[in-house]
């Protein structure tokens, strides 16, 4: 604006700015776009190579087995999979462990690192959608990780003409199972990645936790069991995520356990039920709190 020497006049100049005059799609459309953008994020979409090459690896490791699982199932003409839905994730939990050490702080240490979270906060997104999108993307994320080999076996198992319903309801258990784990390990993965802005740290801290985890509950459990407690050597197995589901599949659709003893009848069952539960909510408030203390500045 500009103003002549007569008092009260003015010019708007017109320098050629538009108005927005599409649709506005508010709240929603940018949960779902901060969603979509982090689970590309966890396998590398949109990125680099480097950064597609262990999610991408990861993921032919999990896949490659049940490929050739089933391809020789129907070469020999088995009457049935050699290795079930539930147990084949458990076989091969590591690399899922590893892809979550890789991928969680990918998804939220960025932002803190580089301080983005003003960014998000300037529009109408709040930090509980935040954590939403985020904890959305990394489940989803580890269930395609997950489920991709199940499907695969699954569809192997047809291909060999095995009996469909055996293989169904086997296949329905695994995708459960899959969906379970993906929640626990996911809320689990980001509350621990989203105490660093690096990295580097968040990657270790990861893995550090769930290992000793692991090593804490298969330890204790063993020598439960080895002086005659195998309830207690039972529920050892809550420490660690991964048997902590597991347990629960053994009591939902009598799936083996990987522990000396499994979880000791319905109550046993309902018990590993609500801490899974537990934990997936407890992450994720934990997340939320987590959250409320980033600066938006």
């Amino acid at each position: 604006m500009s103003s002549d020497s007569g008092a009260g006049t003015g010019v708007i100049h017109d320098i050629g700015f538009r108005h927005y005059e599409g649709p506005r799609l508010g709240r929603g459309y940018l949960i779902r776009s901060l969603y979509v953008d982090s689970l590309r994020g966890c396998y590398g979409l949109g990125r680099s190579t480097k950064s597609k090459i262990m999610p991408f690896l990861l993921l032919v490791v999990m896949t490659a087995p049940a490929v050739i699982i089933a391809v020789v199932a129907g070469v020999t003409g088995m009457d049935e999979l050699p290795l079930d839905y539930v147990g084949y994730i458990f076989a091969l939990s590591s690399a899922i462990t590893i892809f979550l050490a890789a991928q969680s702080p990918a998804t939220v240490s960025r932002d803190l690192r580089f301080r983005t979270m003003p960014l998000y906060l300037s529009r109408p997104l709040t930090r509980n959608h935040y954590v939403l999108a985020k904890y959305g993307a990394m489940s989803t994320a580890l269930f395609i990780l997950v489920a991709l080999p199940q499907t695969a076996l699954f569809i192997g198992a047809l291909l060999a003409e095995m009996e469909f319903w055996p293989n169904a309801k086997g296949w329905a258990a695994g995708l459960l199972g899959s969906f379970l784990l993906s929640l626990v390990l996911a809320g689990i993965g980001l509350l621990i990645a989203s105490i660093t802005p690096r990295r580097g740290f968040g990657v270790a801290a990861v893995i550090t936790v769930l290992l000793l985890l692991t090593l804490v509950s298969g330890v204790l459990s063993a020598l439960a069991y080895e002086n005659d407690h195998p309830h207690l050597s039972a529920y050892f197995a809550l420490i660690n995520p991964v048997s902590l589901v597991e347990g629960v599949l053994v009591w939902m659709v009598d799936a083996q356990s990987s522990y000396p003893e499994p979880p000791p009848g319905n109550l046993g069952g309902l018990i590993f039920t609500l801490v899974t539960v537990a934990v997936i909510a407890g992450s994720y408030a934990l997340l939320l709190a987590r959250y409320r203390k980033v600066s938006a500045s």
